[in-house]
């Protein structure tokens, strides 16, 4: 039976408090999220229901109870059940908006988070009433000291500091070598050849070596980069056409596809969303 997906009470909207913050309330049944990744931190508040996340190799469950963090370019996939709602409300922080939440904490480095699922209830209360002060606009000094509070209760008791912990270092260098190829050439049509050339590996030994490092394979890894450039590209008032060819889509249909599959929304929601903010 194909999975049914009714995520049409889905809002996305720029904030305009914080530069580079993104805010999604999203109300969805029997969705699911493949496989993939977002350039910018990602926190998420269950108001009900729930949905079953994996992300680092860990499959667990989200709810009401639990806050879910993940770190830039985190490797994360969600599944709902037949019949299954989730109703849940996210920020999304590129660099540009962490490093501005950092600096109102008097902190220099990003934090990274260790773990994905927080059991903090107040955390949650936090983040939640958060949310809904930055969608009504209402009272911006009420904002302020809330993402002071919430940010600052997150990063002392659950971030890390700003390292991240360290790959093989020879795994680390190749990887990057091939992810720079990627970024350079995302709107060309690649082939596992070309990427494995760079490498210096055979094909199966790249995509092994992708699934343990990234959590993804080459050809999963350059759609998020691609859907990375289409974003760039909406967000700059390209039409939605032009936005997939250059982003190294075949059409629009594609992205389209690729984008609600990753990021519950539409190419559309978004471009409007960049266009208000």
């Amino acid at each position: 039976m194909a999975r049914r997906d009714t995520g049409s009470h889905t809002k996305y909207w720029q904030s305009k408090s914080i530069p580079g913050m993104s805010l999604l309330r999203a109300d969805l049944t029997a969705h699911q999220f493949g496989p993939h990744t977002h350039d910018a931190f990602v926190i998420a508040v269950t108001e009900a229901g729930g949905a079953e996340i994996s992300s680092r190799g860990i499959t667990e469950k989200v709810g009401p109870s639990t806050l879910f963090v993940s770190n830039p370019e985190e490797c994360q996939s969600a599944r709902m059940d037949e019949g299954e709602r989730w109703l849940y409300r996210a920020f999304y922080l590129t660099r540009p908006a962490i490093d501005a939440v950092g600096r109102g904490l008097g902190t220099e480095a990003a934090p990274y988070f260790m773990q994905n699922m927080l059991n903090d209830i107040d955390l949650i209360d936090r983040f939640s009433r958060l949310h809904r002060a930055l969608e009504a606009e209402r009272d911006d000094l009420r904002a302020d000291e809330l993402t002071v509070g919430a940010f600052s209760m997150l990063f002392g008791r659950y971030g890390s500091g700003g390292d991240r912990p360290e790959r093989a270092p020879q795994s680390r260098a190749i990887v990057r070598r091939v992810i720079d190829l990627m970024q350079t050439r995302y709107s060309e049509n690649l082939c596992l050849d070309d990427l494995a050339r760079v490498a210096g590996l055979t094909r199966f030994q790249l995509i092994r070596l992708f699934k343990r490092t990234v959590g993804l394979t080459p050809h999963a890894y350059l759609v998020q980069i691609r859907l990375n450039a289409a974003c760039r590209h909406l967000k700059r008032g390209y039409p939605l056409a032009e936005s997939a060819l250059a982003a190294g889509f075949c059409d629009q249909s594609a992205l389209t596809k690729h984008f609600k599959r990753s990021y519950g929304i539409t190419p559309l929601q978004f471009a409007d969303a960049a266009r208000t903010g």
